[in-house]
């Protein structure tokens, strides 16, 4: 049992009442009335309210799992099996992880009345979060005393990469609305076909695709019919070293780049390439092959979850010896990671430049946006002046490692992190687009 506000207002009516008593003797009596009326009243509360074991019931429906970086819908119905009306304070015991102290509704609810709430938690880390129960506390309407209710089990929810976006994006593609996800239509350049089959020729067929062997044997004009060149490898390779647990908006730098693996691994296996994962910190650790079979994407979700962020120092070595090892055929390998300075991007060329010479490497990285914005303002002191020259000086570097990169034949992507998936999308769209892969 819980003494409301109400009651303790009262309460403090009838400590004046006694007081003033002593100046005006009616007073006295009035507080005696008044306390009695107190009492009476908010016993009788009491046994409204727990004369009925289940006065009041509440139940949590969200999805099995969270997605990562989204905000994913919870809602509460509640139920009053009370026959009078009540007033009921909800509060659900979210996860710590999400340090919000606003999860804290009041209803108004009529006999036998239902009432559903809604409302939104965004994780930023991947792992098992922990509800407790949904707690009510339920007044009559003469409110002097608060019944609390425990209901709902406790339960356990996995936040997992971010697999809404990969819902928009396979609405919006059957819709033919990517753009609305910012996704650019590319028009293709040039041809990259591969050879599917033979069929006589018929009037439009393109003259230069003519088989002439076959048409020697067959007397009759043949002419070979291409389609656009299918089951290229992409690999999402994910560096797990100490650079990439920079936070932006709360999140890391690897949960970014793991939402971004998802998204395009499936934009990839729609495409009808081939899309595989790497994870690597100080030694190589993940590696699922390309692949677009059934299960595919269940797979590489699932080993996304499990990634974590290291504190070591990324080997690319290892990185390049596993690869040569395992990817025998020519791919496309995405590798996401944070150069910060030219010298730290130096120290590993010389792996990427090896990469490079078999396959096609887009390198990721990523903009400081707060360093941009504080470049972008103007300085008012001499301090300012100062900390405004070094962090061009750390924006210019990032520019820097783009154009030695370009120089050794290797592709990169600078972007912000909250438009990491549109833009890498949107980079293998274009590089699909122009033959590069």
């Amino acid at each position: 049992m819980f003494l409301t506000k109400r009651f303790y207002i009262t309460g403090l009516v009838v400590i004046a009442l006694f007081v003033s008593g002593y100046l005006v003797p009616a007073l006295f009596i009035a507080g005696k009335i008044v306390m009695a009326l107190l009492i009476l009243t908010a016993v009788t509360d009491y046994i409204l309210l727990w004369h009925y074991k289940k006065g009041a019931d509440a139940e949590r429906y969200c999805a099995p799992r969270f997605s990562n970086g989204d905000n994913n819908d919870v809602r509460l119905i509640i139920e009053n099996r009370y026959p009078f009306p009540v007033d009921i304070d909800i509060i659900d015991e979210i996860p710590v992880e999400f340090q919000r102290r606003d999860i804290l509704f009041k209803v108004k609810m009529k006999t036998g009345g239902r009432e559903t709430v809604h409302y939104k938690l965004r994780p930023v880390k991947r792992g098992v979060y922990n509800f407790g129960n949904i707690l009510l506390y339920v007044t009559t309407p003469v409110g002097l005393v608060s019944r609390r209710i425990k209901c709902a089990e406790p339960m356990d929810i996995a936040v997992y990469p971010s697999y809404i976006m990969l819902h928009q994006y396979e609405i919006m593609a059957i819709h033919n609305n990517l753009t609305e996800l910012g996704i650019k239509k590319i028009r293709r350049i040039g041809h990259n076909t591969e050879f599917e089959y033979i069929k006589e020729y018929i009037k439009g067929d393109d003259y230069r695709t003519i088989n002439w062997k076959a048409s020697a044997r067959r007397h009759y004009p043949m002419v070979n019919i291409y389609q656009d060149e299918r089951s290229q490898q992409i690999y999402n390779i994910i560096d797990k070293g100490r650079i990439m647990q920079n936070a932006f908006r709360g999140m890391t730098l690897l949960d970014y780049a793991i939402n971004a693996s998802l998204v395009l691994s499936f934009v990839a296996i729609r495409k009808e390439d081939k899309a595989g994962l790497a994870t690597f910190a100080e030694k190589f650790e993940t590696f699922i092959p390309a692949g677009k079979q059934t299960g595919q994407m269940q797979q590489i979700l699932e080993s996304l979850y499990r990634q974590q962020t290291t504190f070591g120092e990324s080997d690319y070595s290892s990185l390049y010896v596993h690869i040569n090892k395992y990817i025998n055929k020519r791919s496309l390998l995405i590798i996401y990671t944070n150069f910060d300075t030219i010298i730290g991007m130096e120290r590993q060329i010389e792996y990427l430049r090896q990469l490079a010479r078999r396959h096609v490497v887009l390198v990721v990285f990523f903009e400081d946006t707060e360093m941009k914005a504080f470049a972008a303002k103007q300085p008012t002191s001499i301090e300012g002046y100062y900390q405004q020259v070094i962090t061009d000086k750390f924006i210019f570097e990032k520019h820097h490692v783009i154009v030695k990169l370009k120089q050794h034949g290797i592709y990169s992507l600078l972007t912000e992190p909250d438009k990491l998936s549109i833009n890498v999308i949107n980079k293998y769209l274009e590089m699909k687009a122009r033959g590069v892969i």
